[in-house]
């Protein structure tokens, strides 16, 4: 886990994030390498980094990408929509693969399906892994309900569709793995999605990522980034 600040819109907030690394004893996936990419690959040891990928464009999904790929010279994933996004973070560069819906990632004998489940960004995604029962949901939902973005839901409406469509859909006994806090199940969290649907996330204004999981702490390593939720500005 990371812990950093990130500024939206001119408000700066602290935020706790979540790195997954994915694979056996000689290869690995990384999803959403933030901040400290040095702790990252500490973690990763001598095993081959295949890929990097980032649920979402946002700093603190991408804030380590650069230097967690570079090792092994990895390629980076990011959806096409959030690409801009991505460019707020890191300039000069983009990245290798822009993932569509049901494309495939292999490691270690497994497979991850690229789920697009946008709402907190367009090019938002989730990673279903059958084999091992889990999918790593980002940002869109979290062991809370759905993630919002400085305290907001920027397109609620498009992200309870994802989550219905493309995550309820799951077996109850799937891992939520997200980005921020901790894991829970499908099963844990289906049941409230009629209320949801009913407007009980209305007025809520909290920032996500506060809760903390159980994994090996990864010290903070960049500083905040400025996000502009209006990419057309």
């Amino acid at each position: 886990m990371t812990s950093g600040p990130v500024e939206i819109e001119g408000v700066e907030h602290k935020v706790e994030n979540n790195t997954w690394i994915i694979g056996d004893d000689d290869e690995v996936i990384v999803i959403d390498p933030a901040r400290d990419a040095e702790k990252i690959l500490e973690k990763v040891g001598d095993r081959e980094v295949l890929a990097v990928i980032c649920t979402h464009g946002l700093p603190d999904h991408v804030g380590g990408a650069i230097e967690t790929a570079a090792r092994d010279e990895a390629v980076i994933a990011v959806h096409p929509k959030d690409k801009r996004l991505w460019r707020q973070t890191w300039e000069e560069t983009w990245p290798d693969i822009e993932m569509e819906d049901e494309g495939l990632f292999a490691v270690a004998g497994v497979e991850l399906e690229v789920l697009t489940t946008p709402g907190v960004t367009a090019g938002g995604v989730s990673l279903y892994c059958e084999e091992l029962g889990a999918v790593f949901t980002g940002k869109t939902l979290l062991a809370d309900g759905p993630g919002k973005l400085g305290g907001e839901y920027p397109a609620l409406a498009d992200q309870l569709t994802a989550i219905g469509e493309r995550l309820f859909t799951l077996a109850h006994q799937t891992r939520v793995l997200p980005a921020h806090g901790e894991e829970c199940l499908i099963g844990d969290l289906e049941p409230q999605f009629d209320q949801w649907l009913s407007g009980s996330l209305a007025g809520t204004g909290e920032g996500e990522g506060e809760a903390q999981i159980e994994t090996t702490p990864l010290m903070d390593g960049r500083g905040a980034a400025g996000i502009k939720l209006n990419l057309d500005e």
